[in-house]
């Protein structure tokens, strides 16, 4: 009988830094997708806030904290990350695991909005995009989430089965980056 593995999307690859950036896979832990129902927005918001400390995430905004966020995921949806959803939330909103489905890296450095403007069409500017404002964005050709989660780092996830060629992409803007400075 085979003798199953665990690995990670990045098959745990280790911090990876060119010039002053460095990327990073990260474990977010459970990862869950919240999606209230018709008329439940506000009660799940007051449910969520009761249950995990943070309210339900303004449009491109994340709440909570490094250990457990709520970060928006569109229109009424969110994803719970950190922390595994208490259930009291599924009389409010459908509840989704999501926790085998996202490459989750981190990006920090003094030059990462620079590497993730070459990749996406935000305006990445500290001014514009502030810690804890997100968007769902394309990165290249990739359907991404990114959050800055300080004034030098974002969190970026794709779809797992992306994981490759996210690695190509971000390590390829980061050369680029690099050799400019």
């Amino acid at each position: 009988m085979a003798k199953l593995t665990l690995k990670t999307p990045m098959d745990s690859m280790a911090p990876m830094t060119i010039g002053t950036v460095t990327l990073s896979e990260i474990d977010l832990g459970p990862m869950t997708s919240i999606s209230p129902y018709k008329g439940q927005g506000k009660a799940l918001s007051a449910a969520l806030k009761a249950a995990h400390g943070m309210a339900m995430p303004a449009a491109n905004r994340a709440t909570g904290r490094a250990e457990a966020r709520a970060i928006w995921f569109g229109r009424e949806q969110c994803i719970l990350a950190g922390i595994d959803a208490n259930t009291g939330l599924a009389v409010h909103a459908a509840l989704t695991d999501q926790s085998d489905g996202w490459t989750v890296v981190q990006l920090q450095g003094a030059g990462a909005a620079n590497v993730l403007a070459r990749l996406t069409p935000l305006d990445l500017r500290p001014a514009i995009f502030k810690r804890g404002h997100t968007a769902r964005t394309d990165l290249m050709h990739m359907a991404s989430s990114i959050t800055r989660t300080s004034d030098d780092t974002f969190m970026i996830m794709v779809f797992r089965s992306m994981a490759g060629t996210l690695l190509h992409d971000l390590q390829s803007a980061m050369e680029g980056v690099a050799s400019r400075g």
